[in-house]
């Protein structure tokens, strides 16, 4: 009767070992027929892909919003009803300032 209890609390056990077991196979053998440098190599392929069209969003949203400013900045001075010159920044090369 002891051993009984104890097959019942072992089965759950047992069929959770035999199913890791098949379940690991299976990822092994379908590992072992796709190469794994192809498949770095295709992962990495998309990953180039996907950053470049990021890169290419990033730089037309900047200058979308830099053309944007621009229109702003010149309808300012319109309103304005003066000819001012755009602010510029010059450094004079000498490291002696903080700029």
């Amino acid at each position: 009767m002891a051993w009984h209890g104890f097959l019942m609390k072992a089965a759950p056990t047992v069929v959770t070992g035999v199913v890791g077991v098949a379940a690991y196979e299976a990822v092994r053998t379908a590992v072992a027929k796709v190469p794994l440098r192809k498949a770095t190599v295709a992962v990495t392929a998309w990953g180039i892909r996907a950053a470049r069209e990021a890169q290419r969003t990033a730089e037309t949203n900047t200058e979308q919003v830099r053309l944007t400013v621009a229109d702003v900045v010149a309808e300012a001075r319109e309103h304005a009803g003066e000819d001012v010159k755009p602010v510029t920044v010059t450094c004079s090369g000498d490291d002696d300032h903080d700029h």
